[in-house]
């Protein structure tokens, strides 16, 4: 049985991520802050596709628990890690808590910095290996309102593909999936939920897990959740940085007109 470790497994594409890979025949060790609901998704799934899986309580922005969760991760000879723990906030830079804006750099930088450094030695030295980390399309050009935010995801995107070419050859592949809106915890959480970017539409966070899962098994560098996703990724790359500023400022801060879903 191989053994797969996921952060943040706890809800959204965290959670449908733990389903995808025990429905694979994964081992789950699960990873997040609230211990009961992994405990509830772990006891279902293994009930459900015959497979172990444990859960960890672990605040990834402490430094303590870190570096724990390390010691622990080096010695549990993973087969496939999932970093997909982060969060956002929404809102002007200057308004927003400072403290609050470095533990999102903690979490959605450091820990996947961390966490893939601590495995990437015994995977190479094994040959045997799969990362999969969880970028954004939001890492395709800055978010003004969400400025942090959008930093923390260009730096995964790329620190991902360089890593994945770093290891070519090595029976170890690292992927990078770039979701965007997505129904989850996350809209309401970064107060996303009314913009006019949530607006125009969301993945669903199963069919988001489903397509990075198959993405990781067949070792690709990249993908990209959905048509109109992957061709606005594209127009990033010859549209006007003051362009891309403008339009996603726009739709980061305006509220959508009706209900909160």
């Amino acid at each position: 049985m191989s053994t797969a470790l996921i952060t943040g497994a706890s809800a959204g594409i965290g959670k449908e991520l733990a389903r995808v890979f025990a429905a694979g025949g994964h081992d789950l060790v699960l990873v997040a802050r609230r211990l009961p609901e992994l405990q509830a998704l772990g006891a279902e799934l293994e009930q459900q596709h015959r497979i172990k899986a444990r859960a960890i309580a672990c605040d990834l922005t402490s430094e303590a628990a870190l570096s724990d969760l390390l010691a622990e991760a080096r010695d549990l000879a993973l087969d496939s890690l999932v970093n997909n723990a982060g969060f956002g906030t929404a809102g002007p830079f200057a308004d927003l808590d400072a403290d609050r804006e470095a533990a999102m750099v903690a979490l959605n930088i450091a820990a996947v910095v961390r966490l893939t450094r601590a495995v990437l030695p015994g995977m190479i030295a094994r040959r045997k290996g799969r990362i999969l980390n969880i970028g954004s399309t939001a890492g395709f050009q800055p978010g003004p309102y969400m400025a942090t935010y959008y930093a923390t995801k260009a730096f995964v995107n790329s620190f991902s593909q360089a890593v994945a070419y770093e290891v070519r050859g090595t029976g170890v592949t690292v992927t990078v999936s770039c979701p965007g809106p997505t129904a989850s915890e996350f809209g309401a959480l970064s107060g996303l939920d009314r913009s006019r970017l949530f607006g125009m539409g969301t993945a669903t966070s199963a069919s988001v897990a489903r397509e990075a899962y198959q993405a990781m098994q067949r070792g690709r560098p990249m993908v990209v959740h959905g048509l109109r996703n992957r061709i606005l990724a594209q127009s990033t790359r010859f549209s006007p940085r003051a362009w891309l500023c403008a339009i996603t400022g726009y739709l980061n801060r305006a509220p959508v007109v009706g209900p909160a879903r």
